[in-house]
């Protein structure tokens, strides 16, 4: 199923997490330890255990607090990607956003109060497998996909305090 865009707007419901959780937010946004074993190397900068941390972890991906937890690579530096669009019809949104999680090769995808409701992006290593996909796609779904390459990058950061009530 697509993840409804919120148009940068929180749920507005608290969820209820505990102190590891909330340290774990605040100190690892970014930076995660470039060692064979980041989580253990969090959990001890954390005074907990790497089992602890790959369990909160998981939680919050559960609940929906994380949707991932991984690296963030330069567009264009490993691989290729591009972000596209669809125009799904509403009735088929969720069988086309379905098909589109299966391929291993979508990072996300988003539905969107748009023309273009289903947004995601695809990263392989070379263009001509993110081709290949977006045919497969189009072929499969009977809908046009719009192929939008990066032409500039902008590093922002997503990384962000948050503050505790």
């Amino acid at each position: 199923m697509a993840k409804r865009d919120q148009g940068g707007q929180g749920c507005g419901e608290a969820l209820p997490l505990g102190e590891l959780e909330r340290r774990l937010i605040d100190a690892f946004q970014r930076d995660l330890p470039l060692v064979p074993h980041p989580f253990a190397a969090v959990a001890e900068s954390l005074d907990s255990s790497e089992e602890a941390v790959i369990g909160a972890l998981s939680s919050l991906m559960d609940e929906g607090v994380v949707s991932r937890v991984g690296p963030v690579f330069a567009p264009h530096k490993a691989g290729a990607s591009t972000l596209a669009a669809m125009a799904v019809p509403p009735e088929r949104l969720d069988e086309v956003a379905e098909l589109v999680n299966g391929y291993p090769e979508v990072n996300h995808n988003y539905e969107r109060e748009h023309r273009f409701t289903l947004w995601f992006v695809v990263t392989a290593p070379s263009r001509e497998r993110i081709d290949a996909i977006l045919a497969d796609i189009e072929r499969r779904t009977g809908i046009g996909v719009l192929d939008l390459p990066l032409v500039a990058a902008y590093h922002i950061d997503l990384g962000f305090p948050v503050q505790w009530s």
